[in-house]
């Protein structure tokens, strides 16, 4: 790995100290920048340049990765300095949809600059360790050798957007997940069962279900959805069975009540024979 190349950080919040520690430890000569200077304390002392300026940290890097609450932010930081960044990766790891990452392409193509947008799924303990992955849109050029000292690096492609989409992907996923988790530990609460004993059972189902998805994506791919294990109907009958015991014991039903509610659309549109992906039809709809 390049470990020479001039790197800025700018935002030292929690993910942007770890992100500048990533790449100290990787020994590329790094500068940062926070509004507060004191959070660079740490990081100086293990061998960061602390810059004076937004300006001057953009001028010391030929990447610079940024890291702050939301691309108005980022604007708000970099549009004063902006030619200072003509000729130079600028790597965004801020959080923010697609559309705003389109836009930021377009802007960074405008002052000169080679624009990656990215996103983290990781916590900053992770980073600069393979568990930590980053997932990164834009030009391939620009997804130069360095980033790899932050973690796993995946290149998604040239939409700009692709990393926010992925993005907000995995934040659906993940509250899906744990809030099935969250219905289920207070369904079995009312029967005394604590959440650490239900946790190893749902770790298991969870990876049962996980072992299905590469067949559902063939199937949605494919634009058709059969019945492998049970339809639809089936499915249905069951989600009353969980309305109706989450109602009984006092928990609350809305959650499941959601979920039926997309299957009853999907039934009477017809697709009560089909199988479970057939919901994808009720998601891309308005």
């Amino acid at each position: 790995m390049q470990n020479n190349t001039s790197v800025t950080v700018i935002g030292l919040g929690l993910m942007g100290q770890a992100l500048a520690g990533a790449f100290l430890r990787d020994g590329h000569p790094t500068t940062v920048w926070n509004r507060t200077p004191e959070k660079a304390g740490e990081l100086v002392a293990q061998g960061a340049r602390l810059a004076g300026s937004v300006e001057e940290a953009v001028e010391a890097g030929s990447l610079v990765v940024v890291c702050v609450s939301d691309y108005v932010a980022v604007r708000a930081l970099l549009d004063p300095v902006g030619t200072a960044l003509d000729g130079r990766v600028l790597v965004n790891l801020t959080s923010g949809t697609s559309q705003e990452a389109r836009e930021s392409g377009e802007w960074a193509a405008r002052l000169g600059a080679s624009y990656l947008d990215g996103a983290i799924l990781a916590v900053p303990a992770a980073i600069g360790t393979a568990e930590a992955s980053i997932i990164y849109s834009g030009p391939e050029s620009a997804f130069v050798p360095a980033l790899r000292s932050l973690g796993t690096g995946t290149y998604l492609g040239a939409d700009h957007g692709l990393a926010s989409l992925y993005d907000v992907a995995m934040l659906g996923l993940m509250w899906s997940i744990l809030n099935g988790f969250l219905q289920g530990a207070a369904l079995l609460g009312t029967a005394g069962v604590d959440a650490a004993t239900f946790a190893p059972i749902a770790k298991t189902g969870i990876g049962t279900v996980a072992g299905w998805v590469a067949d559902y994506a063939r199937q949605i791919d494919d634009g058709a959805y059969p019945a492998i294990d049970s339809t639809l109907d089936t499915h249905l009958g069951a989600m009353r069975h969980l309305i109706h015991e989450s109602e009984m014991l006092g928990v609350n039903a809305e959650l499941p009540k959601f979920v039926k509610a997309l299957a009853d659309r999907a039934v009477a549109d017809g697709r009560g024979g089909d199988g479970y992906a057939a919901l994808i039809e009720q998601f891309r709809k308005v």
